[in-house]
């Protein structure tokens, strides 16, 4: 059985199924009989959606939104797949985002020119084109009625301009895709959860991303749920580690030197020291090649985000 989390308060989230387990997180929110599912993985997602559907006795129809935080494939990448299973679902995402998901060839390309070709047909396959007319853009402070409560959208740049986060006042939860950055499960010691800021590109920038931690804050959740990877909790605690770990990061970009390649690798090396020396001092005891195989990806797109920031900030 995949990974799966029931947070009693109509709050699911379970293994998108995602390049590897307790990787990516997609969240279900069941209120009445009625589903949203926030984030989608990737098209192998797919089976566990349905899985998960089964696992509460409820039908295909009984999903009203497929809501993206933004538009990166591991978040986005299986809406078409589920759309395609969901008659009855709308797909929710920012404006900035809507004509990339109804025609998705710019963004498959994007994502080809950092991945290359063969990783985004290996872990992405076909994305999957969604009618325009299913599509509902979530500007600032759209409300989206399922079943008794109301999921408020908001518009949270800084990770990315085609950002969003949801917010739950039923549950006291906001949904925050990459906004309020990535916690992974092998770094928890003793219940004690480890996060820090994504700044992938190419449309990282620091300044949007502190406020809109502070924004998210601003609503006083009692919980985070983040695709990378579900419940956080603690809050204050941790947006005050993800404002300090992001000007940390922010400065080893500036202090890098050279240029290309150089720089490139004088970056990430630096975020490397950086987050191992983090996730050691929270305590976790994981061999550093452990450290550093879950953290690869990261490493690497974190350099080109703080990369991109640096020769366009203004």
């Amino acid at each position: 059985m995949f990974d799966w989390r029931d947070y009693g308060n109509g709050i699911i989230a379970f293994d998108a199924g995602y390049v590897r387990p307790i990787l990516a997180a997609i969240h279900m929110i069941v209120d009445d009989g009625r589903v949203a599912f926030v984030d989608t993985g990737s098209n192998d997602s797919l089976p566990n959606a349905l899985a998960a559907l089964d696992k509460l006795g409820l039908g295909r129809d009984a999903v009203d939104y497929v809501i993206l935080t933004h538009i990166h494939l591991d978040h986005a990448g299986g809406a078409g797949s589920l759309m395609r299973e969901f008659p009855n679902a709308k797909l929710v995402v920012h404006p900035r985002g809507s004509r990339h998901m109804a025609e998705p060839s710019k963004l498959v390309a994007g994502v080809t020119a950092v991945y290359g070709q063969e990783y985004v047909e290996k872990v992405y396959g076909d994305i999957l084109p969604i009618p325009a007319e299913r599509i509902i853009d979530a500007h600032e402070g759209l409300t989206l009625q399922l079943g008794s409560r109301e999921l408020l959208c908001i518009d949270t740049p800084g990770h990315a301009k085609h950002h969003i986060c949801i917010v739950d006042q039923k549950a006291k939860a906001i949904f925050t895709g990459d906004m309020f950055g990535l916690s992974y499960r092998e770094f928890d010691v003793d219940g004690r959860q480890y996060v820090f800021p994504t700044t992938t590109p190419t449309q990282f920038d620091p300044a949007e991303m502190h406020a809109s931690i502070d924004r998210l804050m601003s609503y006083q959740p009692e919980a985070m749920y983040l695709t990378h990877y579900a419940q956080l909790t603690d809050l204050p605690a941790k947006a005050a580690a993800l404002h300090r770990q992001l000007d940390a990061m922010v400065a080893i970009g500036e202090a890098a030197g050279g240029e290309g390649e150089a720089r490139h690798a004088a970056v990430k090396q630096g975020l490397t020291d950086y987050l191992l020396q983090e996730i050691r001092t929270h305590g976790c005891t994981l061999p550093e090649e452990k450290i550093i195989e879950v953290l690869a990806t990261d490493l690497e797109l974190n350099a080109q985000g703080m990369e991109f920031w640096l020769d366009h900030r203004g």
